[in-house]
C-alpha cells in the first residue's frame, strides 16, 4: 500500500491540520507551519505544539512542513537575501518544536546573475540556516520546473549544491514530478522512469530521495511550465502514474499531491485516483 496525502489547511490552529489530513484519508501530510504570503508570523506557544504533537502522535499521520512562498535563497537583492536567511532559520526551529521531520523548500530564483551566482548564495543561506539549527529537522531541497532564472531545475544543480553544504546529515531531496516533467524528464513510460532515477542516483543518490510532490503537469515534457493537473488529467497521464506508483522505488515513499481542488476533482478525490492506480 502506497503512502499519500495532500497539502492541507492550518487555518483556525495548527493543529486542524491534522483534522482535515485524517478526514481527506491522508498517510502523510504537507502544510505550511504559518502564512505563507508574508513575513511575519506568530511565535509557536507551548499550548499550540502540544495539541499539534499530541494529534499527530494518536492519528500516525506523518506531517511535512514547506517553505513560504516569499523567501528567495538565490536572491541578488540583499534585504530579500537576509530575510530569505531567517524565515528559513525560524522555519527549521519550528519545525523542531512540533517534532516535524521534514521541511520541503525550493531553491528560488537567481533574478538574472547567473545561476553560479545563484548556486554560491543558496550554499551559504543553507549552511547559515542550518548552523543555527539546534534540532535534526532533515532540510529536503525540491526540483524546478526550469522555469527563468530558476535553481535547481535539474540533479546536476542540486548536487552542486550539495556539493557546498557543511552538514548533508541534515539534507535531502524532495523530487516533484510535475516539476521533473516540465524540465525535461521523462516519466511516462517504463524506460523513461528507469533512465530519470539513473540519472538521479548517478548525480544525488537514490538515498537522498525522501518525499515525492505527486502532480500531473497542464506543460508537456520539456516545457518549463510549473502548472499542477490532477492526477492522470495532465501530460503524464494515467498510465505513467500507473507506472510511476508501480515502480519499487517511488511507490516506497511518502507521496504529497500539491493538485488543485476544482470541479473536476478534490483532494480526496485526488487521493482515491493514486490508490486506484497504486494496485
Amino acid at each position: 500500500m502506497v503512502r499519500v496525502g495532500v497539502h492541507v489547511s492550518i487555518a483556525g490552529s495548527l493543529d486542524h491540520a491534522v483534522d482535515r489530513a485524517k478526514d481527506a484519508g491522508c498517510d502523510v501530510f504537507q502544510m505550511f507551519s504559518r502564512n505563507p504570503r508574508g513575513w511575519g508570523f506568530v511565535p509557536l506557544t507551548d499550548e499550540t505544539s502540544t495539541a499539534f504533537m499530541d494529534k499527530i502522535r494518536s492519528s500516525g499521520i506523518i506531517p511535512v512542513d514547506h517553505m513560504p512562498y516569499l523567501p528567495n535563497l538565490a536572491s541578488p537583492k540583499p534585504d530579500i537575501y537576509e530575510k530569505s536567511i531567517a524565515a528559513l532559520s525560524a522555519e527549521l526551529d519550528r519545525c523542531g518544536r512540533l517534532n516535524i521531520p521534514y521541511l520541503v523548500t525550493h531553491l528560488g530564483h537567481h533574478l538574472g546573475d547567473g545561476i553560479a551566482g545563484g548556486r554560491t548564495r543558496v550554499i551559504r543561506a543553507i549552511n547559515t540556516a542550518l548552523e543555527d539549527s539546534d534540532n535534526n529537522v532533515i532540510l529536503l531541497l525540491e526540483n524546478t520546473a526550469g522555469e527563468k532564472n530558476s535553481v535547481g531545475s535539474s540533479f546536476e544543480h542540486i548536487r552542486g549544491i550539495m556539493d557546498g553544504l557543511a552538514k548533508n546529515n541534515r539534507i535531502g531531496v524532495c523530487l516533484d514530478t510535475c516539476h521533473a516533467f516540465a524540465a525535461g524528464y521523462e516519466l511516462r513510460t517504463e524506460m523513461g522512469i528507469a533512465e530519470t532515477l539513473a540519472q538521479f542516483e548517478d548525480q544525488i543518490g537514490i538515498k537522498n530521495l525522501r518525499i515525492i510532490h505527486l502532480n500531473d503537469s497542464k506543460g508537456d515534457r520539456g516545457s518549463s511550465l510549473d502548472r499542477h493537473e490532477h492526477i492522470g488529467m495532465g501530460f503524464i497521464g494515467e498510465d505513467g502514474f500507473r507506472r510511476i506508483l508501480h515502480h519499487p522505488v517511488l511507490s516506497a515513499l511518502p507521496l504529497i499531491c500539491e493538485t488543485p481542488v476544482d470541479d473536476r476533482r478534490d483532494d480526496v478525490g485526488n487521493i482515491a485516483k493514486v490508490r486506484e492506480l497504486a494496485k
